[in-house]
Formats: C-alpha cells, sequence, structure tokens
C-alpha cells in the first residue's frame, strides 16, 4: 500500500536521519493513512484518507 490520501494528496516526505555522532543515513516519514469506507455520489466505497483529513470532517464515513 502506498502511503498517499486520496483527500488531500498528502505522501511519503525523505530526508535524513542525523545520529548524536553526526553521521546522516536516509529516511522516510509516511502520511498517517487509513483504509476508510466513505460515502460517495455513487455509494459506498473504499479508500485511503489520512488522519489529518479524517479529524477535519473532509469525508464522511460510510
Amino acid at each position: 500500500m502506498m502511503a498517499k490520501c486520496a483527500i488531500c494528496e498528502k505522501a511519503a516526505h525523505f530526508g535524513n536521519a542525523v545520529s548524536h555522532s553526526h553521521r546522516r543515513s536516509n529516511k522516510m516519514w509516511k502520511a498517517n493513512v487509513k483504509s476508510v469506507k466513505v460515502k460517495t455520489v455513487g455509494g459506498a466505497k473504499k479508500m485511503y484518507v489520512c488522519t489529518s483529513c479524517l479529524k477535519s470532517g473532509l469525508v464522511e464515513r460510510a
């Protein structure tokens, strides 16, 4: 599953993990995405939605 929200298109982003000795390695932050049944015009549909969209009320659960 790709960590990408179907509503706001929030996805994973990349950077560096920096240790105490300042050595750097690759790091990935994934969006907090849940599989949710959402009410749509054509009926209920299963989508991947981030928790910030769920909390703000951008989607309505079926």
